[in-house]
């Protein structure tokens, strides 16, 4: 008996897997796709990254694209970073990030990292930090700042982690930013700060102190 060509074909059986209506399926695909890596896996990889629903198959879709070469991944990865969908920006930034190669700079633009949406703006500022060559942090805080007040407790806990990231390059932007007219951007600064002092406190406790310092029309420095 002939054995029809799909069921022989590790490639085709990746990919369906990749596709199937089981999410369960759709994992131990990704996790085979890593296990093994092949080039010709990249493609597909990138393109379920951009549709696939559930979080835990996406991650491993990141895992399995960082077990390939950079010199395939990377240039691919940038390319989503351009795309009209943003699960698609979001998740190629995202494993951009778990990959670590600084190539991938130039795409990290101001439009990337000001994207209004949420979740691809969050995932470009965690690549930012990873990716920033050496000299480039106080440019690159100054862009973050821009972005003080954003969103959210978890989007604004992102980007004070991304910022705290940067070091101490990151004060003077927060002390501007402590005399913006936005109250929730002073308080954003002041709580980013508080954190870069003492990252143990906690970034809800920092905004809450914040809070009440720029109620009280203070700096919460101590002269």
């Amino acid at each position: 008996m002939t054995v029809p060509r799909e069921h022989t074909d590790p490639m085709r059986r990746l990919f369906r897997g990749l596709e199937d209506d089981n999410a369960s399926t759709r994992l131990r695909a990704a996790l085979a796709a890593g296990t093994t890596p092949d080039p010709r896996w990249v493609d597909k990889l990138v393109e379920r990254s951009a549709v696939e629903p559930e979080f835990h198959v996406r991650d491993m879709l990141t895992w399995a694209l960082t077990r390939h070469s950079p010199s395939r991944t990377v240039p691919k990865l940038v390319e989503e970073v351009r795309s009209d969908r943003a699960q698609a920006r979001s998740q190629a930034l995202h494993t951009l990030s778990k990959i670590g190669d600084r190539r991938a700079w130039p795409v990290i633009t101001r439009a990337v990292l000001t994207d209004p949406d949420d979740e691809v703006a969050r995932s470009a500022w965690r690549a930012a930090v990873v990716l920033v060559p050496a000299g480039e942090e106080p440019a690159l805080a100054g862009v973050l700042a821009t972005q003080l007040g954003r969103g959210g407790m978890p989007t604004q806990l992102s980007l004070g982690r991304a910022l705290v990231a940067l070091g101490e390059v990151i004060v003077p932007v927060l002390h501007a930013a402590a005399a913006d007219p936005d109250p929730r951007v002073r308080r954003h600064a002041i709580a980013t700060e508080r954190l870069l002092r003492d990252p143990d406190a906690g970034f809800e406790y920092a905004i809450e102190e914040a809070k009440r310092i720029v109620a009280l029309g203070t700096s919460g420095e101590k002269g």
